[in-house]
């Protein structure tokens, strides 16, 4: 079986131009200086959240024991 039209999803299903034309959108609208900012308040937040996700697991595996 021969898979025909169907494209390949690069990240988050968009491909190459757009991830690039998104990059070039963020440099225009927060500028070079401001894009580590936004980028380690990113990733502190995904930090906390995963934490705050185990620590969930951990209070619900007391309660079952």
């Amino acid at each position: 079986m021969e898979l025909t039209g169907i494209q390949t999803a690069g990240f988050m299903g968009l491909g190459g131009q757009e991830v690039l034309v998104i990059a070039i959108l963020a440099v225009i609208l927060f500028g070079g200086k401001k894009l580590p900012e936004l980028a380690k308040g990113l990733g502190e937040g995904i930090r906390n959240f995963k934490t705050a996700l185990k620590e969930g697991e951990k209070v619900e595996e007391k309660k079952q024991a």
